[in-house]
């Protein structure tokens, strides 16, 4: 069995483990669990595992190397949980 990141066939994987993806940004796996819990990282649950679409690492590097800066999941957080309040508060309508 391969432990290799990369699916038979060369193509980037549709998901990451969260291992993998704490391998791939280089911290701990237990520093990427915090964030999904904190809903600063996007992942789907499925049952008691996590898997992280790997657009979301990408899209990581892509902001960080676009911006020149830091990319800080905590205000992406934030940022996430004042849409959804807008959201629920609006009753899900769109300005």
């Amino acid at each position: 069995m391969s432990t290799s990141t990369e699916p038979a066939g060369g193509r980037t994987p549709l998901f990451y483990t969260v291992a993998e993806a704490a391998r791939i940004m280089r911290v701990d796996a237990a520093t990427v669990y915090r964030a999904i819990r904190e809903d600063a990282f996007p992942a789907v649950r499925l049952r008691t595992r996590y898997v992280v679409p790997a657009r979301a690492v990408e899209e990581l590097a892509r902001q960080a190397a676009e911006s020149g800066g830091v990319v800080d999941v905590a205000q992406v957080a934030a940022e996430r949980r004042t849409v959804r309040e807008i959201e629920r508060l609006s009753g899900g309508a769109s300005w």
